[in-house]
């Protein structure tokens, strides 16, 4: 019986991909298995292995598969009949289920049709309308691929298959942040990830790798790299518009992330979790890495044909990966407000040096910052309503009753416009 439990990003295809994103942290580790020019494909052996192995580290009754790349697509619809037969060989008992990570290029009738018909979670990468994200999502000959994500798109709708948006935001759309959300919404997407852009290059000539390893000083900032303070000021503009008009109807994972903060849950996110170190990527040959962000050799756990991932997720070095996140918090981000709510970020992302001079800090900690500052006034009146039994939406009725009230529409001791029956004194006013 596992320790802990653990996700597990699963990589069929490795780093293999039919589209050339150029800020993609992932496309270059095939230099790490040069072999992957003749045998790139996960093998049925390492396949199985993997499923069962995944479904025996669990001590829940419910295991989530993530399939990830590169693009998983690539390897064809077969291997995913395949998982699926395999899931049920191996489920003994355990409901299980599937999320996938695609660009949508090779979407097709039959690709959806199995989507909805074995319930994958369908995670599709868009970049906002077609000027930003043809900027770096293009194919291998140079050409934007927004028309056949958009095509994906529909396919999944047609098909019922349920689905999230990942946006990456980096450079090349941070200042068009409420164009990039309303284009999300009138595409048809209600659960929408925004995933902050950040690498670095090596500046040491000898590098296999062109993106550094997290911690390694002999870098610069890559140049589609969101600035800090500017990813906090994307989602305020975005959290703005969505508290006031969408809350209930669209779910973005980041506002998801603060809420669950605030109401003192677990983190729903990884990046804000007080530890890591079970969430791991899978390469295609069995290797197991301590994070998707750590497929470096150095972070190499083992290979599942020799030891299982159970005992790999209970080992030390995972244990120690995990709590590394907590113990190495700079003194600026120990004694900060907002500690509760992102507990030090992505490791990441622990390059920079803080405002009192103590070296890896997080370099989104401006942003972050800027961000749950702005939102904390909303945040505690939707968590005292979830509090008294109101659903989170209920803001959004408080925050039109606001601006009624301060327009002069409404007295303390008249009936609340909310329709309670009370007096607005003893039920909007108050969050107000």
């Amino acid at each position: 019986m596992a320790i802990n439990g653990c996700h597990v990003m699963a990589k069929p295809t490795g780093s293999v991909c039919n589209i050339d994103c150029q800020y993609c942290f992932y496309l270059e580790k095939e230099a790490l298995y040069p072999e992957r020019n003749k045998n790139w494909r996960m093998s049925d052996e390492t396949l199985e292995t993997y499923i069962r192995q995944h479904i025996e580290a669990q001590s829940s009754n419910e295991v989530s598969f993530a399939w990830q790349g590169g693009e998983p697509t690539m390897i064809g619809l077969p291997f995913f009949r395949r998982v699926v037969e395999l899931c049920e060989k191996h489920a003994n008992g355990k409901k299980i289920s599937h999320a996938l990570q695609t660009n949508g290029i090779l979407l097709n009738p039959e690709w959806a049709q199995f989507f909805a018909e074995h319930h994958f979670l369908i995670g599709l990468s868009v970049d906002g309308p077609a000027h930003l994200h043809d900027k770096y999502r293009v194919s291998r000959s140079g050409k934007g691929t927004h028309a056949q994500v958009m095509a994906g798109m529909a396919l999944l709708k047609e098909y019922h298959v349920e689905f999230n948006t990942l946006t990456v935001v980096g450079a090349h759309n941070v200042a068009h942040a409420r164009e990039v959300y309303e284009f999300l919404l009138a595409a048809g997407s209600r659960y929408i990830q925004f995933i902050p852009l950040v690498e670095r290059m090596s500046t040491d000539t000898s590098s296999v790798l062109n993106l550094v390893m997290p911690g390694e000083s002999a870098a610069k900032l890559a140049p589609w790299t969101v600035p800090s303070w500017q990813y906090g000021e994307f989602l305020n503009n975005i959290f703005d518009i969505w508290v006031r008009r969408d809350v209930g109807h669209v779910y973005v994972q980041m506002f998801d992330v603060a809420l669950s903060a605030w109401c003192g849950q677990p983190p729903v996110l990884c990046v804000f979790s007080e530890n890591c170190g079970h969430a791991f990527a899978l390469e295609s040959n069995g290797d197991l890495y301590n994070c998707d962000h750590y497929v470096y050799p150095e972070h190499m756990l083992g290979n599942i044909h020799q030891k299982s991932i159970q005992e790999m997720n209970n080992s030390e070095q995972a244990i120690t990966f995990g709590r590394a996140k907590r113990e190495t918090l700079t003194a600026d981000c120990r004694r900060c407000d907002y500690r509760f709510v992102c507990h030090g970020g992505c490791p990441k992302h622990r390059f920079a040096v803080s405002p009192s001079g103590h070296p890896g800090h997080n370099y989104l900690c401006a942003g972050y910052e800027h961000f749950f500052r702005h939102i904390t006034r909303n945040m505690n009146i939707m968590k005292d309503l979830v509090t008294n039994g109101y659903p989170p939406q209920a803001i959004m009725r408080v925050l039109a009753q606001e601006k009624t009230v301060s327009a002069g529409n409404v007295n303390r001791n008249d009936p609340c416009p909310c329709g309670s029956g009370k007096k607005y004194k003893k039920c909007c006013g108050m969050s107000a």
